[in-house]
């Protein structure tokens, strides 16, 4: 086996904050990615924003868990970065940088580290975390629509 270096790139026209909202919100990843549910690890009755070290739990849409992932770097506004603590792929490691675009938009890189991967499954890897840069970019976009 032997390891994988995966980038996506889009724009949204939305802020930079509001893309990193969209991010830390749980809630709304079932509206915009292919996951059925997200949830923060966090112990009954706490309400707090999300810090380096939390956990998250994905399902997917047969609503199996997807993977376990723990908050290692959160950059308001620039930065989400994330590292699989459980599930088939533990190696993984991602980041989602936001940088400011002089017309007000966000250019959005989404990178992930697969340490040990397999040929067959490194084209599927690419066009999903494309496909998931993108989404974001369009959810974004559609709240920025929304309060205009």
């Amino acid at each position: 086996m032997s390891s994988l270096a995966v980038t996506a790139t889009s724009r949204s026209s939305a802020p930079a904050a509001v893309v990193y909202a969209a991010l830390l919100d749980a809630e709304s990843w079932p509206s915009w990615s292919s996951y059925y549910e997200v949830e923060w690890d966090l112990p009954a009755g706490v309400d707090r924003p999300a810090r380096a070290g939390d956990r998250r739990t994905i399902y997917s849409r047969i609503g199996q868990v997807c993977c376990r992932e723990r908050i290692v770097e959160l950059v308001p506004d620039q930065r989400f970065s994330y590292e699989q603590a459980a599930g088939p792929f533990e190696s993984h490691r991602g980041s989602v940088d936001l940088a400011r675009v002089p017309d007000g938009g966000t250019d959005i890189t989404w990178s992930a580290i697969y340490r040990h991967t397999l040929p067959l499954l490194d084209t599927l890897r690419r066009r999903r975390l494309q496909v998931l840069v993108d989404d974001l970019a369009t959810y974004a976009n559609s709240i920025v629509s929304r309060h205009s």
